[in-house]
């Protein structure tokens, strides 16, 4: 078979191919840090939700995952040798505060000597301080919807500004606010698996809310850190042309895109997102709106596939569908890279920024090794024609500034446990051996070699 070029359809005068495209990878903590309980680590929601009977689809956790905790150095080695120039991690606020909110030194120190691996290496760091692992004491207090727990967001984050904000320079608040607010209070799916819509929205809020107080004083600590927020807007479908679908995908649109942009430029959502009894207008105040519209320098784009809404009888007003006849990925994703060229020309369009990096994009595959290797075709392809989709929105004006490949290596997969690989690099989690799929050596290819 012949290799497949990770580069392919990237125009030869592309900004991809210049020095200052950030090329990067990405993780999160819970999925590999492993060491749940070590060095004074407590309980996140995801620990807790993980021991509920039926929450995981093979019943794991993420207690041990890849043991990144212990093998960072490796890793980090990994990512160099790879040719990367950027690594986006998260910090586990359960491993950084102790059950007082005082800083736990331990924690502190396992992320100074991450981040110090990563500079030693040449390799850039992008922090993001909340990828879904809330201390699981926070929640019992009422999560997100507490404003001391807001509150307590905003010192974790100074905290960690005043410790490593002289060797980060990119910061996001949040990780995918939709999957902390709706996928986890809506439709269960997520920790701590609720199926509440009106809850869902006050979650939604009350990350904003944390957002902006994160960032108002994050920028009073260090005014020359570039400051942003990543999130996991989508380019929604009517299932059919009828008015009723095509208003069940205008809902779904805003409930991933303008529930989360709209804030963040001072306005509250639109009203197609009114539910009885609750109307945006109610939720975001004009105060509320001020706060959260703290002045950011970049988004964060995750983007893997599409979605094809039709109307429903329920309190969404819309259901997902699964159209026949598409490529899929394992996990069962339609692979669809036109939405991604579209979605980034909408986003600059409807809410402009200076700088966007795709900070997430990859493809769950049915991945086995032998001999050693895994060729990973179906990613290599789907990376391929999603750069391709990155390019072209480059070239029609839209300023993306840098990609991440999700994610460096297999890990714990959320509700789906271990079973859907996402990695680049295929790891064994018996041997915790590491093996660089076809799509690793292929993106080493390219950057390494040009």
């Amino acid at each position: 078979m012949n290799k497949i070029k990770i580069d392919e359809l990237i125009s030869e005068t592309s900004i991809m191919r210049s020095k200052d495209f950030v090329w990067g990878v990405a993780t999160s903590s819970y999925q590999i840090e492993g060491a749940a309980t070590l060095d004074g680590r407590l309980a996140s929601i995801w620990d807790a939700f993980c021991e509920e009977k039926g929450r995981i689809l093979d019943g794991s956790t993420g207690g041990v995952a890849c043991d990144h905790y212990h093998l960072f150095e490796e890793d980090l080695d990994l990512i160099k040798s790879l040719g990367f120039s950027s690594y986006r991690f998260s910090i586990a606020w359960p491993r950084v505060v102790d059950i007082n909110g005082n800083p736990n030194e331990l924690g502190l120190l396992f992320y100074e000597r991450l981040i110090d691996g990563m500079l030693a290496r040449g390799i850039e760091p992008m922090l993001t301080l909340y990828h879904w692992d809330l201390p699981d004491h926070l929640q019992q207090i009422g999560g997100w919807t507490n404003s001391d727990v807001q509150n307590l967001f905003s010192d974790y984050a100074a905290l960690v500004m005043e410790r490593y904000g002289n060797r980060v320079k990119y910061w996001a608040t949040h990780n995918e606010p939709w999957c902390s607010s709706f996928l986890s209070f809506d439709l269960g799916i997520h920790a701590p698996g609720k199926t509440d819509r009106y809850e869902a929205m006050a979650v939604g809020k009350g990350l904003l809310m944390a957002h902006g107080k994160a960032i108002k004083k994050m920028r009073e600590i260090n005014p020359s850190a570039q400051l942003g927020i990543v999130i996991n807007p989508i380019v929604s479908f009517p299932h059919t042309s009828s008015e009723r679908d095509q208003k069940a995908a205008e809902i779904h649109q805003a409930e991933l895109n303008d529930f989360w942009f709209d804030p963040l430029n001072g306005k509250k959502p639109p009203e197609c997102l009114d539910l009885p009894n609750l109307s945006m207008s109610d939720l975001f105040k004009p105060e509320d709106l001020d706060l959260i519209s703290q002045p950011i320098d970049f988004v964060g784009v995750n983007y893997y596939t599409r979605a094809v809404i039709e109307q429903a009888d329920n309190i969404r007003g819309y259901e997902q569908v699964n159209i026949p006849n598409v490529e899929r990925t394992h996990i069962g994703w339609e692979v669809y890279p036109e939405g991604l060229e579209q979605l980034l020309k909408e986003l600059q369009a409807s809410w402009p920024m200076p700088t966007w990096f795709i900070t997430e994009n990859g493809a769950a595959t049915d991945d086995v090794i032998v001999s050693g290797k895994c060729e990973d075709a179906q990613r290599q392809r789907y990376f391929q024609t999603h750069l391709g989709a990155v390019d072209r929105a480059i070239s029609s004006g839209v300023p993306v500034k840098g990609y991440y490949a999700w994610s460096l290596m297999d890990n714990f997969e959320w509700a789906f446990g271990y079973s859907q690989r996402f990695g680049i690099v295929y790891v064994d989690y018996e041997t915790q051996e590491r093996y660089p799929k076809g799509s690793a050596l292929a993106f080493k290819n390219f950057l390494l070699h040009g």
